[in-house]
């Protein structure tokens, strides 16, 4: 295996380049200038300004009662925190991708008994399969795991249906990760009994990296603390009552990242949720109709992603090569397939954040005049 040991100086010499991949994605100009304000205090009372502006933002935006936790973190963050928080022993991980399976390998990690319901790579997961399953077993999970935005391999799981299954087992859990989804694809949150569900902000809420989003439901803060242990950096118990008490994150947040996330939330709001999904849902299909002219789509039939695309390579082209030379031709960059199983045989454009319709023609359009299609 190759590795960088020596240190590669950043110069900060490097062409601007339109980003169409997974996340991060393009950002706001006046987005990213809110994130050059003088510093100040986290305990100020500037700083509960800021982040009870965020928090009550973010419920108004996804239209939920629950309650909202914003840390410095990734969205991975929750992956750990969520077992924590909420498994004793059992958890069901449906598994139909990369980032599935590794919500699976975190659980794992932390000593808990995980069950997987595998699927093959580009099937979406079954709301019937898992009351299957749920029925035919006598142990009981305290947590099944949904991936609602499956980015390795363009599927968009259906979430608010596994919910309304999960409805009829009240002790178990259901958790969400809707990093690569959330705030470009809509979904009633309370609507469909959603105990967890994160996100990141760097992909379709259009910010800068390095927060995490996490929508936290009454039964899931009071499952919390009835468990012996938990999370500390991502308790729900710690996260929640310190923003009861003083209106601020329990510990340094990131807060340029912080300033930049209140702007673009204002935006965000300013075009609503479900005006913000339907115009990812436009981008998506024309995205597809593109696939569908010169490729394929890789994921099943009526489960492909509104945030990514996922395209299968049936015209053969070298992936690797194509983005090297839209980059350097075009300044576009999208992204080859997920992994070595899938690195040529799929490429993924990711539409999603600030892009249009015709943003995304764009970059279609060069890749049509580099590969020569």
């Amino acid at each position: 295996m190759d590795l960088v040991t020596e240190k590669r100086e950043y110069t900060g010499d490097y062409p601007d380049k339109t980003l169409y991949i997974p996340g991060p994605t393009e950002v706001r100009e006046d987005v990213i200038d809110e994130m050059a304000q003088p510093m100040f205090g986290h305990r100020m009372d500037r700083m509960t300004d800021l982040y009870t502006t965020v928090v009550e933002d973010t419920k108004e935006f996804l239209g939920t009662d629950n309650e909202v936790i914003v840390l410095t973190a990734s969205g991975t963050e929750f992956w750990e925190a969520s077992t924590l928080n909420l498994v004793d022993e059992n958890i069901l991980v449906p598994t139909c991708g990369s980032f599935s399976e590794r919500h699976a390998n975190v659980a794992e990690r932390l000593g808990k008994n995980v069950d997987r319901l595998e699927y093959e790579w580009g099937e979406a997961i079954k709301p019937e399969d898992i009351r299957a399953h749920l029925d035919s077993t006598d142990k009981h999970y305290d947590v099944v795991t949904c991936v609602m935005n499956e980015s390795s391999t363009g599927v968009r799981n259906p979430i608010e249906e596994i919910g309304d299954v999960l409805k009829e087992y009240p002790d178990t859990y259901f958790v969400v990760d809707a990093v690569s989804a959330l705030g470009g694809d809509y979904v009633d949150i309370d609507e469909h009994d959603i105990d967890v569900i994160f996100a990141s902000t760097q992909k379709a809420f259009a910010m800068p990296p390095g927060l995490a989003v996490c929508v936290v439901s009454d039964a899931a803060y009071e499952r919390e603390l009835e468990k012996d242990e938990a999370s500390w950096y991502g308790g729900f118990q710690r996260s929640l009552d310190y923003y009861d008490r003083k209106g601020q994150t329990h510990s340094t947040p990131a807060i340029p990242v912080m300033l930049a996330y209140r702007k673009q939330m204002k935006h965000m709001l300013d075009e609503g949720h479900e005006a913000r999904s339907e115009r990812h849902r436009e981008m998506a299909e024309y995205t597809r109709e593109w696939a569908m002219e010169h490729f394929d789509v890789f994921p099943e039939d009526g489960y492909e992603s509104q945030t990514v695309s996922c395209i299968e390579n049936t015209a053969d082209i070298d992936v690797a090569a194509t983005i090297e030379a839209v980059s350097e031709e075009y300044d576009y960059v999208f992204s080859n397939g997920y992994g070595s199983a899938l690195g040529e045989k799929t490429f993924r454009i990711g539409h999603m954040g600030e892009h249009d319709v015709e943003s995304i023609r764009a970059l279609t359009d060069a890749i049509e005049d580099v590969a020569g299609l």
